[in-house]
C-alpha cells in the first residue's frame, strides 16, 4: 500500500478537474489515503455526489471563452498543489481541444499547483503494427495533433512539473468490454491485439506518480498481456450473456502494441489486472 501524504514530504492538496469515470473514483481513492481534494463536474447534478463523498465540488464548463481570471479556476488553483487533468475532446460538440484547455494553462501558471498529471491517450500512436513506445508517437491526424499539442501546451509552462499519462483502452465497472462490439458481423482487424487498462490501474499508476512524481515525463500506461481481438472480444462478450461478435479473416495490418515497460521501470508500479481477460470479472 502507497504511504498516505504528510505535511512533511507530500502535497496535502489535489484538484482533480473531470471528475467522471474515472476522476471520481480517483477523488475518493486520494481522499481515503489522506488528501484533500477539489473536483469539478460540468452536471449540477453531480455537485451532491462529490460533497457527499468528501469533495470541495465545483461546478466548472470549459469553454473557449472561459476566462482564465473565472473565479472557480482562481478558487480551484489557489488551493492545490497539484492538478489532475482528466478533460477529454469533445469532438462531437466541434470544439477544438486546445481552445478548451487554454484558459486552463493561463490560470494555473502562476499559481499554487507545482504538479501537473495530464490523462492524455494512446491513441497518439500510429497503427504501424509494432510495439510503440512513449518516444514513437506521431501526429498523423488532426485528432492525434491536437492531443500531442495539449501536451505540449502543460509540458511548456513554466514553473510547473507536469506529467503525462497515456492511457490504454479504458475498461471497468460502466466499461464492460463486451458490450463494445456484441453481436456484429465480420469485424476487421480480428488479429489486432487488444490495449487496455482497468480503472483500478488508471487510479494506481496517478497516485504512484503523486507518491513518486516524474518530472517532465510521459508515459504509457496499458495491461501487459495483448490477446488478439477476435480471442478476447468474444470472450468479453460472452461473460456477459450477449451475441459474441464475429471477425473477418484479415492481415495484421492497422495494429499496434502499447508497452508501459518506461512507467513499470520508472516507479516499480505493479499493475493488479495485467491479464485483461480476468480482469473482465471486474467490469
Amino acid at each position: 500500500m502507497l504511504p498516505s501524504p504528510t505535511s512533511a514530504d507530500s502535497p496535502q492538496t489535489i484538484a482533480v478537474l473531470g471528475c467522471g469515470w474515472l476522476g471520481l473514483p480517483l477523488a475518493k481513492h486520494l481522499l481515503a489515503h489522506g488528501y484533500s481534494v477539489i473536483g469539478t463536474t460540468t452536471s449540477p447534478e453531480r455537485l451532491p455526489l462529490l460533497k457527499e463523498a468528501g469533495i470541495s465540488a465545483h461546478l466548472l464548463q470549459l469553454s473557449p471563452t472561459l476566462s482564465a481570471t473565472d473565479s472557480t479556476l482562481q478558487r480551484l488553483f489557489s488551493k492545490a498543489d497539484i492538478l489532475v487533468l482528466n478533460v477529454p475532446p469533445r469532438a462531437k460538440q466541434g470544439i477544438p481541444y486546445l481552445d478548451l484547455l487554454r484558459p486552463v494553462a493561463a490560470a494555473v501558471v502562476g499559481s499554487q499547483v507545482k504538479q501537473i498529471l495530464f490523462v492524455s491517450s494512446t491513441g497518439v500512436y500510429p497503427e504501424a503494427n509494432r510495439t510503440m513506445e512513449e518516444q514513437d508517437a506521431v501526429a498523423s491526424a488532426d485528432s492525434t495533433s491536437e492531443m500531442l499539442q495539449a501536451e505540449a501546451l502543460f509540458q511548456n509552462l513554466p514553473g510547473i512539473s507536469t506529467t503525462v499519462i497515456r492511457m490504454a483502452g479504458l475498461m471497468g465497472p460502466g466499461r464492460a468490454p463486451g458490450r463494445f462490439l456484441a453481436g456484429r458481423q465480420e469485424l476487421p482487424q480480428g488479429t489486432a491485439p487488444v490495449n487496455l487498462i482497468h480503472l483500478d490501474d488508471c487510479v494506481g499508476v496517478l497516485h504512484t506518480l503523486i507518491e513518486n512524481p516524474q518530472p517532465a515525463q510521459t508515459f504509457n500506461a496499458c495491461a501487459a498481456q495483448h490477446p488478439l481481438r477476435r480471442e478476447f472480444y468474444p470472450l468479453a462478450a460472452q461473460s456477459l450473456g450477449l451475441a459474441p461478435p464475429t471477425f473477418a479473416m484479415d492481415s495484421l495490418e492497422g495494429s499496434k502494441t502499447i508497452s508501459s515497460s518506461n512507467l513499470r521501470a520508472a516507479t516499480g508500479y505493479q499493475f493488479r489486472y495485467d491479464d485483461v481477460v480476468a480482469a473482465l470479472a471486474f467490469c
